[in-house]
């Protein structure tokens, strides 16, 4: 006989919020990025803040807000005058250049054989040449994922939105978590809660602290050595391979060809060495810097990592690509507090001792 199933209402009724949930959640999805990216900025900004606000007289975080984000403009104001004007020069002049370089894809050099033997510089052109002919292949592997990175960054929208909500969320960070314990109540659960927050508050300032050094450390290098290797645009790839160490593993193999594919275009005589310089950084960025900037509690196993990566940027793109790693580390410390609270809990059904 037909009936009302109490339990099996509560589970459809639970399966269709959690679905009407997803739904909202991905029609605002831009919003809730827009919202992460201001947090991250917040936490990069935090350390500073916190520092002065606790020397500072009174107990509001507004004079150290006013005094880091007037230094931030300062530097700001400083990069752009100083550095963005050569990068938008020479960008200019690159874009110039892009009829010359799709002409040379279409017409690639007759000869691409290998020389039997040869100088350096025979090996460079052969090189140049083989890049210059596969270019058009190259580019067409290029991850979709700096194209995406361009177009966000050219969104000037977001741009200034993201330090205006970091400002609130520096601001009355404090008063937002307190809000949203409270509904947990009191007691051993939300204890371990704040524990729990105050890790992660750690990790993610810890983390964009290191984003800031690994890409500050690429700009400076690439930089100076391709201006030393006589590399056109030097400053410009700089300007470009810096913000691409934000994602990891994709943006630094995108700085990658970039550079290796301006400087085939431009005539370099320096390919094997350009190739060289970019490999032994690599290996100097992510297995001497980035150990010791990152935390322990950041020590993802890089085929996790890899995995991470593709995995977000095929789910959301550049914002997936970009927030796979903080998302990986921020679920290896939820898991490390579960099995500590497992092993801190005793097990009734455990079997007694003979």
């Amino acid at each position: 006989m037909l009936g009302f199933d109490e339990r099996a209402a509560r589970c459809t009724w639970t399966v269709v919020a959690i679905l009407i949930l997803a739904a909202v959640i991905y029609r605002i999805r831009d919003t809730l990025f827009l919202l992460v990216v201001a947090l991250l900025f917040a936490y990069l900004l935090w350390p500073l803040v916190n520092y002065l606000d606790k020397r500072l007289p009174g107990r509001s975080r507004t004079p150290a807000l006013a005094i880091v984000y007037s230094l931030l403009i300062a530097v700001l104001l400083v990069l752009g005058i100083e550095i963005g004007t050569h990068v938008a020069r020479e960008a200019n002049a690159l874009a110039a250049k892009v009829p010359e370089f799709l002409a040379q894809i279409r017409q690639p050099p007759a000869h691409s054989a290998v020389p039997k033997a040869g100088s350096l510089s025979n090996l460079t052109r052969w090189a140049g040449s083989l890049l210059t002919k596969y270019s058009k292949n190259i580019v067409a592997l290029l991850p979709k994922a700096g194209l995406q990175l361009l177009s966000l960054a050219g969104d000037l929208i977001s741009l200034v939105l993201v330090p205006i909500l970091s400002f609130f969320f520096l601001k009355d960070g404090r008063a937002m978590r307190k809000s949203l314990l409270g509904f947990i109540g009191s007691g051993r659960r939300r204890g371990r809660l704040e524990d729990l927050a105050r890790d992660l508050d750690v990790l993610l300032a810890q983390y964009m602290r290191a984003l800031v050094i690994l890409a500050a450390v690429a700009f400076g290098v690439y930089g100076l050595l391709l201006a030393l290797m006589k590399v056109r645009y030097a400053l410009l790839l700089a300007a470009i391979a810096g913000p691409l160490e934000f994602i990891p593993m994709v943006g630094p193999f995108v700085a990658f060809v970039f550079i290796m594919a301006v400087s085939a275009f431009t005539g370099s005589h320096h390919l094997v060495l350009i190739a060289i310089f970019l490999v032994i950084f690599r290996l100097f960025q992510d297995y001497f810097i980035s150990p010791r900037i990152m935390s322990e509690q950041m020590a993802l196993h890089p085929l996790l990592v890899i995995l991470g990566v593709l995995a977000g940027g095929e789910f959301a793109g550049v914002a997936g690509a970009f927030l796979s790693v903080p998302v990986l580390a921020t679920l290896r410390i939820v898991y490390l507090h579960l099995a500590r609270r497992r092993i801190q809990t005793p097990d009734s059904k455990l079997p007694l001792k003979a």
